[in-house]
């Protein structure tokens, strides 16, 4: 049981991937962190030294913070969060504890540069269908909660990459890392190189890469999400508008994914007699 203003690794590894999950902070030091240099899914990194300074940024949020052991970093960090006006908790055990428990942890190295607002930026082609709504959803809900996505026309979006310094996505190039490869397509490829292959977010990536690439047999729900992908992008003009209402889509996916794969649904329940 969870200690006065902790949080088990088991809880908050149910609330990441969820609209629900409050904002992590990895405030463990520099040297732990080159040690290991792996984040807890959808984790910003902040300096424990400079917490007094950062805290109110996060007035009236909901934060977990996180540390090598979950000791007197990560609780110094969450009290000083709670002071500024924050509900703040402190992850237990840390991340050796996260760790230990085999839950995924997010390499670094794999994360593209964030800009001066702290944002991961992206890039990829107008008018998304599946993948382009998919990729989002997982980076927005596993990697950068703040990440920002631009829609451009398909022969613009290299030229838009070097001059906004966005990281393109789900586009033909040789030099593109976040696209299809082979069977793959990008949501399979990120799931695969942001170290998150669990359970449910590769079952989710075979109804995606059914639908995506025109084998609805590789899954039963695949023609379902490509029906819906498709109603969607009739029912918006607008990408960002669309990209909202594609979050709840996944979100839903996701939880199905995760929690609810054996229910089943029959009403009503016993035929009429006659």
């Amino acid at each position: 049981m969870s200690s006065f203003n902790t949080i088990s690794i088991e809880k908050l590894a149910r609330l990441i991937g969820t609209p629900k999950c409050p904002i992590l902070i990895d405030v463990s030091t520099e040297e732990d962190f080159a040690a290991n240099p792996c984040i807890v899914p959808g984790t910003i990194r902040r300096p424990y030294e400079t917490a007094s300074d950062w805290a109110s940024e996060f007035t009236g949020r909901s934060v977990i913070t996180i540390c090598q052991k979950g000791l007197k970093l990560s609780q110094g960090a969450a009290a000083w969060l709670r002071h500024a006006g924050a509900a703040a908790d402190a992850l237990e055990g840390g991340i050796l504890a996260w760790s230990q428990a085999g839950l995924p942890l997010i390499p670094k190295a794999k994360l593209p540069p964030r800009d001066s607002q702290g944002r991961t930026l992206w890039v990829t082609r107008s008018r998304p269908k599946i993948d382009r709504i998919a990729c989002p959803w997982l980076i927005r809900r596993f990697v950068d909660p703040s990440a920002v996505f631009l829609f451009v026309s398909p022969s613009e979006v290299k030229a838009v990459s070097e001059r906004f310094n966005a990281t393109p996505f789900d586009i033909e190039g040789e030099d593109v890392f976040w696209s299809h490869r082979g069977e793959l397509c990008t949501f399979d490829v990120m799931i695969e190189e942001l170290g998150l292959k669990t359970e449910p977010l590769q079952r989710l990536a075979t109804i995606v890469r059914g639908a995506d690439t025109a084998r609805l047999d590789l899954a039963p729900e695949a023609p379902g999400l490509l029906a819906v992908s498709l109603g969607l992008s009739r029912m918006f003009a607008d990408d960002l508008a669309q990209l909202e209402a594609g979050l709840l889509l996944y979100d839903a996916f996701y939880r199905w994914c995760r929690d609810a794969t054996e229910e089943t649904h029959n009403w009503p329940s016993q035929k009429a007699g006659p």
